[in-house]
């Protein structure tokens, strides 16, 4: 019985995590430090020693992650209150054509949720969804679904997203790795959803916001007033838009193209060339961040005095604080685990199982995710409970493994589940049947797109 204690300690653990998430007024941040104690010391761990692998655990995790968070944030403001989100998806419409306009939302969702909050940016966007539904005569439902898919894909996958950056902190995953990893595993994923939505035009053909008798303004009038607006409207161009999010990507690919081929034989001097080593600290996701908000301030944000500049880069810094939490106290549950032998003890058992281990994150984080609804909560505590396991089986990749807990925690997005009111909120659905219909359906089959890939990346890797 003795050898099963710690199990049943962090059965215990998850539950009350669990519970005082869903049935109190208890922060998530606080469950988790309450989940981390009960493991370590039904693990073995005095409260002492309990106490100080909770405080070494939430440094660390945050030590590896928490100015890139920081920085993603800063930038992603930036981008939000300038304008060059909505500079992007003007221009990827004017690209693609008329009847295409879906497929230029989901790749604007793809691209600019990456530095800038997901619920934020489906708000900030949503007034063009409503203008082009209108005046091409689409269906509202394809086209707000398509953005709102774009975007919670990338959200999920691809840091500086706050989930994915803590999931690869937790995981001791190169960012660089992840995020490249991130981009690719998130394209099929956003091609299922765009077909769905198109399915959805199709299902609902008439469809009108339930609210629009709120609104009885001619729609032609909406329009013509929405694009006046918007003309009036100092937009920056598309290429400075764009500059702030592809110049880290490019810098911090660049690194990890050379770390790769410095490893592969008789390429070794490349790591210490001028070349590789200017790029091994350009392409460190903190300098690559960095560099990527002062290009933001200075490209976007050229005329606005200093006073307001920092500002909107504090608000962005205020949005992060929860998550950094929240994140750190994921990597003190993580350091628990490994600290008390309950990471060990059940990687032997899981060892056993006919499952490939990268699923064990991946599942943790499906379940996790439809009992209390938070993705990022979801992930890291996937990431928390499943690492101190997967890394001790042999041959287990934990990129991919990484990539699992991430999005595993697209699953089901429902009730409980911020983004699933705001999406449905704005599009003026009340009928719960087509709420589910409209974003618990695409963010599922998502998540099973999302599950070959993962296993995919891991058989590839």
């Amino acid at each position: 019985m003795a050898l099963y204690t710690p199990i049943i300690g962090l059965a215990v653990a998850v539950f009350v995590l669990v519970w005082l998430v869903l049935r109190t007024r208890v922060h998530a941040l606080i469950a988790m430090l309450a989940a981390a104690s009960i493991a370590g010391i039904s693990g073995g761990l005095s409260a002492m020693q309990t106490v100080d692998t909770i405080s070494k655990g939430f440094g660390s995790t945050l030590g590896s992650i928490g100015i890139v968070i920081g920085l993603g944030v800063m930038m992603g403001r930036v981008l939000e209150v300038s304008g060059a989100a909505e500079q992007i998806a003007f221009s990827f419409i004017k690209w693609l054509g008329k009847k295409r306009e879906e497929w230029a939302l989901a790749i604007t969702g793809y691209i600019v949720s990456i530095p800038i909050f997901v619920d934020s940016a489906f708000v900030i966007l949503y007034p063009l969804v409503k203008a082009l539904a209108k005046k091409g005569k689409r269906n509202l439902l394809t086209l707000g679904v398509a953005l709102a898919g774009g975007l919670i894909i990338t959200h999920h996958a691809v840091p500086p997203t706050p989930g994915p950056l803590g999931v690869a902190g937790i995981f001791g995953v190169d960012i660089g790795a992840m995020m490249l990893a991130g981009l690719v595993l998130a394209i099929p994923c956003v091609i299922g959803i765009v077909i769905y939505a198109r399915w959805l035009g199709t299902y609902y053909p008439d469809f009108t916001p339930e609210n629009q008798e709120d609104e009885p303004e001619d729609l032609r009038a909406a329009h013509q007033r929405y694009l006046a607006e918007k003309e009036a409207k100092v937009l920056p161009s598309l290429t400075l838009s764009l500059l702030p999010i592809i110049a880290p990507i490019v810098l911090i690919f660049i690194n990890a193209v050379n770390n790769m081929l410095a490893k592969s034989e008789g390429m070794a001097w490349l790591g210490e060339s001028l070349w590789g080593q200017t790029f091994a600290f350009l392409g460190a996701p903190v300098i690559a961040l960095a560099i990527s908000v002062l290009l933001a301030v200075y490209t976007l944000m050229p005329k606005v005095d200093k006073h307001e500049t920092l500002e909107r880069l504090e608000e962005g810094l205020q949005a992060a604080g929860i998550i950094l939490l929240v994140t750190g106290a994921g990597g003190a549950l993580g350091a628990v685990l490994r600290e008390s032998g309950t990471g060990t003890l059940l990687a032997q058992h899981v060892a056993n199982l006919p499952l490939s281990p990268v699923l064990i994150p991946f599942f943790i984080a499906t379940l996790v995710r439809l009992i209390q609804g938070s993705g990022t909560v979801a992930m890291i505590t996937a990431a928390s409970i499943s690492a101190p396991i997967v890394s001790q089986l042999p041959g287990v990749n934990m990129l991919a493994a990484a990539q699992a807990a991430t999005m595993g925690a697209l699953f089901f997005s429902y009730f409980n589940d911020s983004m699933f009111w705001v999406v449905n909120r704005m599009m003026g659905i009340k009928d719960v049947k087509q709420q589910m219909m409209v974003w618990s359906v695409p963010t599922t089959i998502a998540w099973a797109i999302s599950l070959v890939g993962v296993l995919i990346l891991d058989w590839l890797l």
